[in-house]
């Protein structure tokens, strides 16, 4: 047997046994161990959650835009917010504005990361720079805040953008800036002063073997990845495009099962009431692309892919978007991101700052793929809280709820703010549940060890220490590895390791996952749980595992430091998504497949457009007019809708081929009840890129201002030389608002549902077809193949 195998079965067989031989921490009472082949009855680990409704950022901030989050090494959540002004009435603005919550729920304010006197360097103050899209980081055991200087001193033109970075040792500062940016301005094509890309929204990434990356861009320049210098601070080789210019923003990304997720935003996010940012996903196996939507379709091409993560729902919230993902202490996914209440859409009066407070809502993941809430997207209501506190959750700062410990540990202040244990002397020291925990659990810490340190250390789950069985995960600073393994009656039966990359620093505090879950045991070991694995192992448990036991830290020998452990019930995931709504009884009189010679009975010419109907299609060149400000001259093609529920569908091909520009030419289903007041789904023509836009416009919210409209769209899925567009209508049935859902699809059999647009109640509403917005390149013709109507 080779030695590491030998060393590792005597290590394990002496976690489990002296797992139970235990004294009392300081302030606690020992609790009485279970005899010899007693069973610890499976009890404790329940977590507990506050109770929200959105927005949560309400207590302190009007507005909080494009939220970072983190979850501090003192046991603290700490969120960031872009530079404006926090409440309504404020003038000053408040430069990437910082809060924290023990909770994910209750947010206060704690300051500002700058102030207009400590600003960067190089950002230019005569030409009003501002701070933009936070990211927070931990790495290399100091926090990281990146961010974008809207003007800099890099050139002497307007619009040199460029991303920043700071360092502090605590997640509130004081911040220094590292003195010059991390990706400078990029100058767009043509040489006009101040055209430069839009070198916006940074987020930073671990990837393979603790490489550092850098995600930026937004829609002038799209989104790229570039490599790293080794302290974050500069981009160093080629950057690559991983998502079409024109359609995204907003980047963020995690590692996920061995896959990649790249969040992005896309559409305007501040067009007031008709807002319609949303945020939509890919992924690859590479941290570098190519990113895929769920049906294949890349998020780099002019067609370009994207499957819908959030979007509005109908309820009081619209542009949803920017968003950051978090895990809570269960193992459950939650996203937070900024939105507008379409009731309450500025900041001061109807126009200028959009108010974007905080919201946060569960995140699942169903057949590989997250979305909000199941697909039911962004709450109004009160919901059921992350799983954040409870008697198994500790960060040593008080007595320790239901753990004891065994050996000597010993309480130390850190340079983070909070308290840690540190083990004391010789042998293995743990930290244990009282009680047994349940068959899945979610037990997680942080650890790091002082100098010279070289124990072993990590977390345990199915502890039986009297039989000398259980499920470890551990770090082994010798052999440099992240260890899943099961003993049972002292003998090791089954074993998974992963190598520690080779700049893994083990005296900087990192995050150690262990979930034991449907027969499996998972660990993840991360720099500060933001989903960038340093290493990760799975386990298959051997048939005859015990399913419970006690659960929490373990370290062997002296100079191993432990903080926030805890040790819950793993989370109830969701696995299915919410139902989605079929289209009901085909109203064949209402319809037309458009097999005559002119369109069926029952429409309506407004407008005189061109239609032709031949070779069972109607044929319409897109007119070089649009229904978009005040006075829309477009033409139409209209027909009733009936009472109550129902759904449009259209087969629609157009030839606007891919990449060139066409703006803004389109075709497609609309609802219109009047020039200022329609919803129209369409596959459209935006700049290099081809989308299906669902875009409403409405009045301006502004009786004063007569004939002011407000438009924004909020984009689907995918489109295809020939697109399938599907209008589903409901009534709301507390407001009579009509409620209007997208669909599309590339096939016709599956379907990409989006967001949602409402027309006020009582509204007479037709359904129709367009064929308009012709503003450059070659006149492009739909055909469509059918219109169908259907009722529930």
């Amino acid at each position: 047997m080779p030695a590491t195998r030998l060393r590792a079965r005597l290590t394990i067989a002496a976690v489990a046994a002296v797992g139970l031989s235990l004294v009392a921490p300081v302030g606690a009472a020992v609790a009485a161990p279970p005899g010899p082949g007693e069973e610890a009855r499976p009890a404790g680990g329940q977590g507990t959650g506050t109770a929200y409704t959105n927005p949560v950022s309400r207590r302190f901030a009007d507005t909080y835009a494009d939220p970072s989050v983190i979850r501090g090494k003192d046991g603290w959540w700490y969120a960031y917010g872009t530079t404006d002004p926090l409440n309504e009435g404020e003038t000053e603005r408040h430069i990437l504005p910082m809060s924290r919550s023990k909770d994910l729920v209750s947010w206060e304010y704690l300051g500002d990361a700058f102030t207009e006197a400590t600003l960067p360097s190089w950002a230019d103050t005569d030409r009003g720079a501002a701070l933009w899209a936070p990211d927070i980081r931990f790495v290399d055991g100091r926090y990281r805040l990146y961010y974008v200087v809207t003007e800099t001193t890099e050139t002497d033109e307007p619009n040199d953008n460029a991303i920043g970075v700071a360092f502090a040792d605590s997640p509130t500062g004081p911040w220094t800036d590292s003195g010059d940016p991390v990706v400078g301005p990029r100058r767009g094509e043509g040489g006009e002063e101040g055209n430069f890309r839009w070198t916006f929204d940074p987020t930073h990434v671990v990837g393979p073997g603790n490489t550092e990356y850098l995600f930026y861009g937004s829609y002038y320049g799209g989104i790229h990845v570039t490599e790293l210098s080794d302290d974050g601070t500069e981009a160093i080789g080629s950057p690559t495009q991983v998502a079409i210019d024109n359609k995204y923003e907003g980047a963020y990304v995690i590692q996920r099962d061995g896959w990649w997720y790249l969040f992005a935003s896309s559409a305007n996010c501040c067009a007031g009431p008709t807002t319609g940012y949303s945020v939509h996903v890919g992924r690859s196996r590479d941290l570098r692309g190519p990113y895929v939507d769920r049906e294949g379709v890349p998020l780099n091409q002019s067609r370009a892919g994207g499957t819908p993560v959030l979007a509005q729902n109908g309820n009081r919230w619209v542009g949803t978007g920017h968003n950051a993902v978090v895990t809570d202490l269960a193992g459950q996914d939650w996203t937070l991101y900024h939105a507008i209440d379409r009731a309450d859409p500025y900041l001061t009066g109807t126009e200028g700052i959009n108010e974007r407070p905080m919201l946060l809502d569960r995140l699942d993941w169903i057949g590989g793929w997250p979305t909000v809430r199941a697909g039911a997207w962004a709450s109004e209501g009160r919901q059921p809280g992350p799983i954040t506190g409870g008697r198994t959750v500790t960060d040593f700062t008080r007595p320790d709820g239901d753990f004891q410990t065994e050996r000597t540990w010993s309480r130390v202040s850190d340079l983070y703010g909070g308290t840690s244990l540190v083990s004391v002397g010789g042998g293995m020291h743990t930290v244990l549940t009282r009680q047994a925990l349940p068959t899945e659990v979610h037990i997680e810490a942080d650890f790091r060890t002082d100098a010279g340190a070289s124990g072993e250390h990590g977390l345990q789950a199915a502890s039986r220490p009297r039989q000398g069985s259980g499920i470890a995960a551990m770090i082994d600073p010798e052999t440099r590895q992240l260890v899943v393994r099961t003993t049972d009656r002292g003998r090791v039966t089954s074993a998974r390791s992963t190598a520690l990359p080779a700049s893994y620093d083990p005296t900087d505090w990192h995050s150690l996952i262990l979930e034991v879950r449907n027969g499996q045991a998972w660990a993840q070991l991360t720099h500060a749980r933001l989903g960038d694995p340093l290493a990760e192992a799975t386990l298959t448990l051997p048939r005859g595992t015990s399913p419970s036991g006690l659960a929490g830290a373990f370290a062997q020998g002296a100079g191993v430091r432990v903080d926030n452990l805890s040790a819950l019930r793993a989370a109830r995931l969701v696995s299915q998504p919410i139902p989605a709504p079929g289209p009901g009884r085909l109203l064949r009189n209402s319809s037309d497949e458009f097999n005559g010679s002119a369109p069926a009975a029952g429409w309506e010419e407004v407008r005189d457009p061109d239609v032709t109907v031949a070779g069972g299609e109607l044929v319409w060149p897109v007119e070089s007019k649009d229904l978009t400000g005040p006075g829309g001259n477009a033409g139409l093609l209209l027909r009733d809708v009936p009472t109550g529920n129902w759904t449009a569908e259209t087969k629609l091909t157009i030839d606007l081929g891919t990449d060139n520009v066409r703006n803004f030419q389109q075709g497609g289903l609309i609802a219109y009840v009047d020039d200022d007041l329609f919803a129209r789904l369409s596959h459209v023509a935006i700049w290099n890129t081809r989308q299906t836009e669902f875009g409403k416009e409405m009045p301006y919210p502004q009786p004063a201002d007569p004939g002011r409209t407000s438009y924004g769209g909020t984009i689907v899925g995918p489109p295809a030389e020939t697109t399938w567009l599907r209008l589903t209508h409901r009534i709301d049935r507390a407001n009579g608002e009509r409620e209007l859902q997208a669909s599309t699809s590339t096939d016709g059999r599956t379907w990409v549902r989006g967001g949602v647009w409402t027309l006020p109640a009582g509204s007479d509403v037709r359904i129709g077809l367009i064929s308009h917005g012709l503003q450059t390149g070659d006149q492009a013709t739909s055909r469509f193949d059918y219109f169908r109507l259907y009722a529930d």
